[in-house]
């Protein structure tokens, strides 16, 4: 796996709110009540992030989360709108299948896995999420079946093909 981390200065990202878990501490004074959001933030030009927030108040627990998300960016091959091969995830007990879609298509993919996909570019996909459907590993499934792709120009340079023998075989 070729990871590729990038700085988030130079970038303007889009912020996408996943899910806000609310969080109840009893104590002797009474409930207390704390929020954990997570945030998935992109370009939709082939980087995206993830991050947890947590704090008191919604909008804070947001905004530490974009803070997060922005440590935690890695670029996607996305070729022509859609990934390059099909893929599989894998995160706790969340499985994400990813599979190109033909233009025009758009994103067929559910919940958090749809924040995800948009955020990065992806204009046609087809999705499956298997398994747990907690927001937290789904996301993370899915970055996980992203950082896996491959860019089929740096596949066919280390193979000494043509661009088009590595599609057609």
């Amino acid at each position: 796996m070729n990871i590729q981390r990038v700085k988030s200065s130079e970038i303007e990202f889009k912020d996408k709110l996943v899910h806000v878990n609310r969080v109840t501490k009893v104590t002797k004074g009474g409930r207390t009540f704390s929020f954990a959001a997570i945030v998935v933030v992109g370009n939709e030009n082939g980087v995206v992030g993830y991050g947890l927030g947590k704090a008191k108040e919604v909008t804070a627990a947001i905004s530490k989360g974009i803070d997060d998300a922005k440590k935690n960016l890695i670029r996607v091959p996305v070729l022509k709108g859609t990934v390059p091969h099909e893929q599989i995830g894998k995160y706790s007990g969340a499985k994400v299948f990813l599979k190109p879609a033909a233009p025009g298509t758009g994103v067929i993919a559910g919940g958090a896995m749809r924040a995800v996909l948009e955020s990065v570019g992806v204009k046609d996909v087809l999705a499956k999420s298997k398994g747990s459907s907690n927001p937290h590993s789904v996301v993370k499934a899915t970055i996980d079946a992203l950082m896996r792709l491959k860019d089929p120009y740096t596949v066919a340079k280390l193979r000494n093909l043509e661009i088009d023998r590595v599609f057609n075989g």
